[in-house]
């Protein structure tokens, strides 16, 4: 989990209880997994005896951190960020610990301390300390100079620096994490502390996390795995972890796991022993599925898994939700029915090939219904006497068809 490092920071942990934290940009309404990764070292942190503070950027969040992007970032305002800034504590209340202990954790929100400063308190105070040479030369400036970028995200990285500065002199805090693309902004602020107050400060980062393309999972960027179940929902975040490669899995493993080095390398013995089993997948996407949502919400993805690769029984597909319902079965071939037909009860032969596109003809519907290939809601069909009516609804509103041990179709009914 270490990329970057400021020497002397692994002695400085060593020797004592140290103050330390993390930023979080408050851009969406939930953090994603990529935003685990430094969670996870906080997490570390504080089981380590040390005292993490999360620090929320709703000022700096109207701005926009330009690290890692290549164009500049939508703006939000105030009243939005305000709501991700509280779903995001939420988020960490399930990692860390704030109600407890000598180094509990703490939350805080730089806009406290931006709100009541004038802007030119901020230059004369903060920004002569940090000369443009010394900022163009960061990789997150750099990489952008030739494309265009605005003064307001060229001046993010004094106001990350002045979060540390806050915290160090207010907070004693002597410690500065975070994702590999800070390191710019990192050193920024440990520079501005040495420059104005003369004070020694540490930091590491971690490397990013990245998707099978190589992008990372940002809160801007496509195909993010949320940590919020109404963005990802808990089945989506499961089936994340347990379709991850080998590799992967190993990866993720010692990132997200709390298990201690022996453990997992006695998890990974096993697997290799019967890799078929999925047994190093399966282990990741229960604990960090538990962590994330909760136990009761990890039965479901399991159930929901079953159901979807054919172990699943009739009553716990009576019982998912509708969420977790279009979840499993979104990309199968869908048709709908009128209300009227299911009220009043319709054959399966026709139901299956006049009323619907399940099959394409009342032969070929006859012929699955023979050869035992047709179920309505995992229950097999006997014969061609079946009528579908209300009483085959799940959720009031939908009828799932399985053509065989693989094939399903959805049918909606409205």
């Amino acid at each position: 989990m270490l990329q970057d490092i400021i020497p002397g920071t692994e002695e400085q942990l060593s020797e004592a209880s140290t103050t330390g934290y993390i930023g979080f940009d408050p851009t969406a309404p939930s953090l994603t997994v990529g935003n685990l990764v430094p969670i996870m070292l906080l997490v570390h942190y504080q089981r380590a005896g040390h005292k993490p503070i999360a620090l929320v950027g709703g000022a700096t969040g109207m701005i926009g951190d330009p690290s890692g992007k290549d164009k500049e970032r939508q703006l939000l305002d105030e009243e939005t960020l305000n709501k991700n800034v509280n779903r995001i504590k939420d988020q960490l209340g399930k990692f860390l610990d704030f109600d407890s202990g000598d180094n509990k954790a703490e939350m805080i929100n730089n806009y406290d301390f931006y709100k009541g400063m004038e802007i030119f308190e901020f230059f004369r105070e903060i920004g002569k300390h940090l000369t443009v040479s010394y900022m163009i030369s960061k990789d997150s400036v750099k990489n952008r100079l030739d494309g265009g970028m605005s003064f307001t995200e060229f001046s993010y990285q004094l106001f990350q620096g002045y979060d540390f500065l806050w915290l160090f002199k207010n907070k004693n805090c002597l410690f500065q994490m975070g994702g590999s693309d800070q390191w710019g902004n990192i050193t920024s602020g440990a520079e501005l502390i040495r420059r104005k107050e003369g004070g020694k400060v540490f930091a590491l980062t971690c490397p990013l996390l990245t998707k099978n393309d190589g992008t990372k999972f940002g809160k801007t960027e496509e195909g993010n795995i949320w940590l919020d179940p109404e963005k990802t929902s808990p089945y989506k975040f499961y089936q994340f972890w347990l379709n991850s490669s080998d590799e992967d899995a190993s990866k993720y493993i010692r990132i997200f796991s709390t298990k201690t080095k022996e453990e997992i390398e006695k998890i990974e013995k096993q697997h290799a022993e019967a890799p078929h089993l999925r047994g190093l997948q399966k282990l990741l996407a229960e604990e960090i599925t538990i962590r994330v949502h909760s136990e009761n919400d990890l039965k479901t993805a399991i159930t929901a898994s079953e159901i979807l690769f054919g172990k699943g029984t009739a009553e716990a597909l009576r019982d998912l939700k509708e969420e977790s319902l279009l979840d499993i079965f979104e990309g199968v071939p869908q048709s709908s029915i009128s209300k009227e037909d299911i009220e009043n009860g319709v054959g399966i032969v026709e139901f299956l090939a006049e009323k619907t596109d399940v099959l394409a003809s009342k032969g070929e519907a006859r012929r699955s219904i023979s050869g035992g290939g047709i179920s309505i809601n995992k229950t097999k069909v006997e014969s061609e006497d079946y009528s579908v009516d209300s009483g085959d609804l799940l959720n009031d509103k939908y009828i799932l068809v399985q053509k065989g041990k693989k094939n399903y179709h959805l049918v909606t009914v409205g």
